[in-house]
């Protein structure tokens, strides 16, 4: 049975807007961490708020490996295989990049983890967008 296309790109493009909502949802905890590694007080951090902080990641990197399971199992029409085998090892790099947030700040605040977490994200959402471009204009 051939890939429907149509499904195809719906499926892609709920799991676009699925990602996007996850990150507004813990961009408050992440901003709030930033900031205070960016301005040098770090030692602000309230255990409570590092807890919470963890708690929330925890809960949007489960979500991540939802959508990534939900990814790794659509069927790509032929055309876009080598695009969407790119955004799935993006994606994947990109929830490993959430993974390794979560331990930067789990016990002491490791600054140099947390910054390295951050540049992983930021090239895999690089990646992941280089991908999609190329799904859409295959598709579109």
């Amino acid at each position: 049975m051939k890939p429907n296309p149509n499904f195809y790109v719906q499926k892609i493009n709920q799991i676009v807007k699925d990602t996007e909502k996850v990150g507004e949802d813990m961009n408050p905890n992440y901003e709030e961490i930033r900031g205070l590694i960016d301005e040098d007080n770090i030692a602000e951090l309230t255990e409570e708020r590092q807890l919470e902080a963890v708690e929330v990641f925890k809960e949007g990197t489960a979500k991540y490996r939802d959508l990534l399971k939900t990814l790794s199992s659509l069927r790509a029409p032929a055309r876009v295989m080598g695009a969407h085998k790119k955004f799935e090892r993006s994606y994947q790099n990109y929830v490993d990049g959430c993974q390794d947030m979560i331990e930067s700040i789990s016990n002491e605040v490791d600054v140099k983890a947390f910054d390295a977490a951050e540049q992983k994200q930021d090239e895999a959402t690089d990646e992941i967008a280089s991908a999609l471009q190329k799904i859409t204009s295959f598709l579109m």
